[in-house]
C-alpha cells in the first residue's frame, strides 16, 4: 500500500501504479486531503493510473471518528467509537458505520482502517485514547461487530485492528516498542473476545500491531506484526481468518527503521503478511521493494504465500467491484447530520452533580468562563489539531455573557494564576480538561479554579478518566470528544434541553465502574 504526499497524483505514483505490483493507496488527512471534491477527483485519478488487472485499487484511510477523521470538515464529524460505548447502541454504531461508508465510497475510498477492537483498559495508553469502543470484552466486540456490518453492508471493507489487541500498551507504538503482558489464558479471555466477534462478522482485512506480545510470542522484543506465531498460527490456523492482512505503518518505530528495516519487512512478509502499509517516504518505499525483490531471488519468500496473496487480493477486489458509487451529495448529508447529533445527544455522560447544579439555572446575564485546553494531537493518530473549538460558541448561544479562556495544553504557573484571576467574579466556570491524566499541568489547573469556590462544572474533553485527577470536582461530564456536534450536545443538556443519557465505557479507577451515569429527565 503506497502513499504520497500531495493533493494531486505525482507522476511517481502514477508510474508505480502502473508498472508495480501495488494493492493500493492510503489517504493521509495532513498530506492528500484539502475538500471532498477534491478527494473524490483524486482518487479517481489513481484508479484511471491502474491497470485493468489492478482495479480497483485499495483505497484506504483512518475514517474512525472522534479523535481520528482522515478525510477532512467535510465529512459528517461522527464522535467515534468510545461515544458508541457510552450509548451502547448495536443498531445505531451500525447505522454510524453505514453512514460512514456510504461518505467514503462517494469519495472513492473502499478500505476503512477500522473499527478498534482494542480494549480500553489502559488509562495510561497514549495511543488509544476515545478510539476504543470501552473496556468491557463482551461490549466492545458487539459494537465492533455491528460496525463491521455496516461498512460493509455499504461496499467499504473493515479492517479490524491492532490485532491480537494492544489496548493494555504504556507507551505510544508510534515512538517505541510496547509490551503487552497478558499470557494466553488472558488474551483469550480478554484482548481477543472482540476480535473473534468481529472476525465472525466477517471482517475482510485484519490490521496486526506493532507491540510485543510475549505471551504468544515468548519475546519481548518481536512485534506481533512480525510473528508467524501470531499471524499464521493464531490469526489463520486458530480464528480461521481468511481475508488479507495488513500491517499498520512502517513508519512506526516500534519496528526498525532505517536500512535496517529491510529485515523488519522480509519477517513480516515471512511471518503471514499480505499487505505492507507505507508512507509517503520515498526512500522507504523503494528500500522496501528492493529488498523484497532480492528476498524474493533468494526464495525467503515462498511462491505459494506470494499466489495466495494475490488470490486474496483479488477475492477483495471482486466484492469490492460490485457496488456502485454515490453521489458527492451523500457526503456531509442532513441524514448523516443528524445522526451525528444523535450519538452526540445519547453519548454525553453526567458523572457526578452532588451539589445539584445541573440542570443549570442561571439568569440570561449571568457571566460565564468557559476554560479549555488548545485542542492538539496527542499522538500521530490523532486529527485533534484541526478541530476549532465550538463550545463557547455553543454555550453563548444561550448565555450570551459568555467568555472563552483557552489554556495550553501544559499551562505554567503563571498561566495558571492568570485564568483563575480571570474566572474568579464569574456566576459559573466550565472547565474542559484534554487528557489531564497524560498532561499532569491541566489537573493543576483544575484545582486551582475549583479551589476559588465558584460554580464550576468540569468536562472530560476527551477521555473519561481525568476526574480521578482533581476528585475534588463535585459537577463533572464526559463528552468523548471535541467535535461540534458533541459540544452543541454538552450545552444544551447543561441547560436542561435535552436529558443526559449516556454511561460510563470504563470504569474511572475506584471512584466509579463501567455504566455509571446520571441519568436525567
Amino acid at each position: 500500500m503506497v502513499a504520497f504526499a500531495g493533493i494531486e497524483m505525482p507522476a511517481r505514483t502514477a508510474k508505480a501504479i502502473a508498472g508495480r505490483p501495488v494493492a493500493g493507496v492510503t489517504l493521509f488527512r495532513q498530506r492528500n486531503v484539502s475538500s471532498a471534491a477534491q478527494v473524490r477527483a483524486l482518487t479517481a485519478q489513481l484508479q484511471a493510473a491502474a491497470p485493468p488487472e489492478s482495479r480497483p485499487l485499495l483505497m484506504a484511510t483512518d475514517q474512525e471518528g472522534g479523535q481520528l477523521i482522515a478525510l477532512g470538515d467535510d465529512t459528517t464529524q461522527f464522535a467515534g467509537a468510545m461515544a458508541l460505548g457510552a450509548v451502547g447502541d448495536e443498531q445505531l454504531a451500525e447505522g454510524v458505520a453505514r453512514a460512514t461508508a456510504r461518505e467514503l465510497r462517494a469519495l472513492g475510498v473502499n478500505v476503512n482502517y477500522a473499527p478498534v477492537c482494542d480494549l480500553a483498559t489502559n488509562p495510561g495508553n497514549p495511543n488509544l485514547g476515545i478510539r476504543s469502543f470501552g473496556d468491557d470484552p463482551a461490549a466492545v466486540g458487539r459494537l465492533a461487530t455491528a460496525t463491521v456490518r455496516g461498512l460493509q453492508a455499504e461496499g467499504v471493507a473493515a479492517t479490524v485492528k491492532h490485532f491480537p489487541g494492544s489496548g493494555d500498551a504504556a507507551v505510544d507504538t508510534h515512538h517505541e516498542l510496547a509490551v503487552v503482558g497478558a499470557d494466553r489464558a488472558q488474551l483469550e479471555a480478554r484482548e481477543l473476545v472482540p476480535f473473534k466477534q468481529a472476525l465472525g462478522a466477517g471482517a475482510r482485512v485484519v490490521m496486526a500491531g506493532h507491540f510485543a506480545v510475549p505471551g504468544l510470542t515468548g519475546d519481548e522484543t518481536l512485534p506481533a506484526s512480525l510473528s508467524r506465531r501470531v499471524l499464521t498460527d493464531l490469526l489463520r490456523r486458530d480464528l480461521g481468518f481468511e481475508g488479507l492482512v495488513i500491517t499498520d505503518a512502517l513508519d512506526m518505530r516500534a519496528i526498525a527503521q532505517g536500512v535496517a528495516q529491510v529485515v523488519d519487512v522480509i519477517t513480516a512478509v515471512r511471518a503471514g503478511q499480505d499487505l505492507l502499509l507505507g508512507t509517503p517516504d520515498e526512500e522507504l518505499i523503494e528500500r522496501m521493494e528492493h529488498g523484497l525483490a532480492q528476498a524474493a531471488l533468494r526464495r525467503l519468500i515462498d511462491p505459494d504465500a506470494d499466489r495466495e496473496v494475490a488470490r486474496r487480493l483479488a477475492e477483495l477486489r471482486a466484492w469490492l467491484a460490485a457496488f456502485d458509487q454515490p453521489a458527492l451529495e451523500v457526503v456531509g448529508s442532513a441524514e448523516h447530520q443528524a445522526l451525528a447529533h444523535e450519538l452526540a445527544r445519547r453519548s454525553i455522560t453526567l458523572v457526578r452533580n452532588d451539589e445539584g447544579l445541573i440542570p443549570l439555572r442561571l439568569p440570561a446575564d449571568a457571566r460565564v468562563a468557559v476554560i479549555h485546553s488548545q485542542p492538539a494531537d496527542l499522538t500521530p493518530a490523532d486529527t485533534s489539531s484541526t478541530v476549532k473549538p465550538s463550545l463557547v460558541a455553543a454555550l453563548r448561544r444561550r448565555l450570551p455573557r459568555t467568555e472563552e479562556l483557552i489554556a495550553p495544553s501544559d499551562p505554567d504557573e503563571a498561566e495558571v494564576a492568570s485564568l483563575r484571576e480571570r474566572a474568579a467574579d464569574c456566576d459559573l466556570v466550565v472547565l474542559g480538561t484534554f487528557a489531564a491524566n497524560l498532561q499532569p499541568a491541566q489537573a493543576g489547573l483544575a484545582q486551582a479554579i475549583l479551589d476559588l469556590g465558584r460554580p464550576t462544572v468540569t468536562v472530560a474533553l476527551r477521555t473519561p478518566w481525568d476526574l480521578p485527577e482533581y476528585p475534588m470536582a463535585m459537577t463533572h461530564v464526559c463528552t468523548y470528544g471535541i467535535l461540534p456536534p458533541s459540544m452543541e450536545a454538552l450545552a444544551a443538556a447543561l441547560g436542561g434541553e435535552q436529558r443526559f443519557s449516556g454511561r460510563l465505557p470504563v470504569a474511572m479507577g475506584d471512584l466509579y465502574p463501567r455504566g455509571h451515569g446520571i441519568i436525567t429527565t
